[in-house]
């Protein structure tokens, strides 16, 4: 008997797909993209075995560019159609594709039902606070005062901030990156990949077209040390060019307040230390923005709960051994029938 070959090593070609990428030049989506088909080889993942599921929206278009199995489904509903492939096929590696538009408005409930349910899947949520595939109308995250076609005034809405919405669900794995920071988004891909759950990833995109900018003021290179606080866990909140500055939490109150290590008797003794299994501190680390704080930037909450599927499945189990395994055919015939027919 022949041995059979070793599996072939895959690349980041394998995963690049025939199909022409059709975004605007300097969309921040060809760097997730990229980010993507180079994690998978890392992962072990396969072609065969890995799945995209998108709904509407630039960044939906993502599954095209890939060279595996994926779904292009309808408008918001991206985490139904995902957990439907997940319980039919558990063993699948299955990857949502969402925008701020698509998952946090028309697709806010199916996105919290997900979460919540913590179905084993990674979600990738591109947030450029605008819809840029209907030419720049406001989305549920673009700031208040954002002038679009839809808002030629300025928006009066309230933002929605992603990371809170999602731990305010209940999800157990809430992380977040900027498109063009290949080694922190690599990282939290990876972190994500490997929670048991439902693994969030909330990815700052730019949108050079209709919201050009959006994150500038903490996405800089020139300011990025004193903007950006880079979570690692059990380790101190310290960030600036110096590493000098830290958070805490305000003495008598549960307000984060920035401080200088040197300054007023503040050693690292007094910073934070980031625990990313509490999620009232990931709260109050997803509301931080600058000037007056840095964004959190990393894994901010993960806390390992039984997948849904794996409860579901038992479930499934447990009932084939009390009832059987069922017949669909007895059940669809089960109680009152009637046969139509022709009467004359």
């Amino acid at each position: 008997m022949t041995p059979l070959d070793p599996p072939k090593k895959l690349t980041r070609k394998d995963f690049v797909s025939d199909q022409e990428v059709r975004w605007c030049p300097g969309c921040g989506d060809y760097a997730i993209v990229a980010a993507i088909q180079r994690v998978l080889p890392k992962l072990g993942s396969t072609r065969e075995n890995t799945v995209f599921v998108s709904g509407i929206g630039c960044s939906s278009r993502f599954p095209y560019y890939m060279n595996t199995y994926g779904f292009h489904t309808i408008h918001g509903r991206a985490p139904a159609l995902a957990t439907g492939v997940k319980l039919a096929n558990p063993e699948l590696d299955v990857w949502v594709i969402t925008g701020d538009g698509d998952g946090l408005s028309i697709g806010g409930n199916h996105f919290l039902h997900l979460l919540r349910r913590n179905v084993n899947l990674q979600i990738i949520l591109f947030n450029n606070r605008i819809y840029g595939l209907t030419k720049g109308q406001y989305s549920p995250t673009s700031l208040v005062g954002k002038k679009s076609p839809s808002t030629p005034l300025g928006s009066i809405d309230s933002p929605v901030t992603p990371a809170a919405f999602a731990l305010g669900s209940g999800a157990r794995f809430v992380s977040r990156a900027i498109d063009v920071d290949v080694k922190n988004l690599t990282a939290v891909l990876t972190r994500a990949h490997e929670f048991k759950g439902t693994g969030l990833i909330e990815v700052f995109q730019n949108c050079p077209v209709f919201n050009d900018g959006a994150f500038s003021h903490f996405t800089e290179r020139a300011t990025a040390t004193e903007t950006q606080l880079h979570l690692v866990h059990g380790e101190p909140m310290i960030f600036g060019k110096e590493r000098d500055r830290g958070l805490r939490l305000r003495p008598g109150t549960l307000q984060i307040e920035v401080v200088t290590i040197g300054e007023n008797g503040i050693t690292e003794a007094d910073i934070l230390v980031h625990d990313e299994t509490n999620r009232a501190q990931a709260f109050l680390l997803a509301g931080l923005e600058p000037p007056h704080f840095p964004v959190a930037l990393g894994v901010l909450f993960a806390a390992p709960a039984p997948a849904f599927e794996e409860a579901l499945l038992d479930q499934n189990r447990q009932a084939v051994e009390l009832r059987g395994a069922g017949d669909i055919d007895a059940l669809l015939r089960k109680g009152h029938t009637w046969t139509v027919g022709d009467d004359s």
